[in-house]
């Protein structure tokens, strides 16, 4: 006969103060592409954990006793709850390079705007700062570096109707960009609720046979029964 368990047990206690480690890291001496990096890390860190809470067959909310409030024999309490709490921290961890990144690009761009002031009051011009002086995080792509790159495309497929080629690197996805896509699982989001309607894809393509790159904007629409699997017919890996 078991002994029955508090009801919260399947709830891990995370203690206030730094969110991960013994010593927390210090974001904000982090540059831009160090705390990419970190990003990165973080996230790939969480799909690991996530896949782990998968292969129990929990998530993050899914109760840890039966009905009669026992503790669960099928799976292994001690590490879900230690997979709980870290996915926790993680996740806080996430939140502030985030805000640090948002905070980097909003100066990025603020300087941008200042060299733009300046070029005009000398009667100068600089279109390529002109072209990024927006300041939202919603059009971070327009400026932010590659997330994902296109590894195939089926013949006939809504990705070969749009233009994408295998190669091609992905800059922004509808609203998603490098800020914000997630290892891709926001790119999947958006396939996903924009069936059948087109979705604006930036794109950077290597030049044949010469140096540098081109820039594309593409229009892509997700649809079925085009003929092979998938709404887009074309297979996108992260960066």
């Amino acid at each position: 006969m078991g002994i029955p368990m508090d009801d919260n047990i399947h709830a891990p206690t995370v203690a206030s103060g730094p969110t991960s480690g013994a010593t927390p890291r210090n974001y904000s001496k982090l540059t831009m592409p160090d705390l990419m990096q970190e990003k990165e890390r973080i996230e790939a860190e969480l799909s690991a954990l996530s896949s782990v809470l998968s292969s129990h067959g929990v998530n993050m909310n899914t109760s840890l006793t039966t009905f009669d409030g026992f503790p669960r024999d099928d799976i292994d309490i001690a590490q879900v709850r230690t997979t709980r709490v870290r996915i926790i921290h993680l996740r806080n961890d996430h939140k502030d390079v985030m805000k640090y990144l948002e905070k980097g690009l909003h100066a990025h761009f603020a300087q941008l705007q200042n060299a733009q002031a300046t070029a005009t009051t000398n009667g100068t011009t600089v279109p390529s700062v002109a072209s990024m002086a927006d300041s939202s995080i919603a059009d971070a792509s327009a400026l932010g570096a590659p997330f994902a790159r296109v590894n195939s495309v089926e013949p006939r497929s809504p990705a070969e109707q749009a233009g994408l080629k295998a190669g091609d690197t992905i800059r922004g996805f509808g609203g998603v960009h490098w800020l914000n896509h997630e290892r891709l699982s926001k790119v999947a989001e958006t396939v996903q609720q924009n069936e059948g309607r087109p979705v604006m894809v930036k794109v950077t393509r290597k030049n044949e046979g010469a140096p540098g790159s081109t820039e594309l904007d593409l229009q892509l629409t997700p649809r079925r029964n085009w003929g092979g699997r998938g709404l887009l017919g074309c297979h996108l890996v992260p960066l």
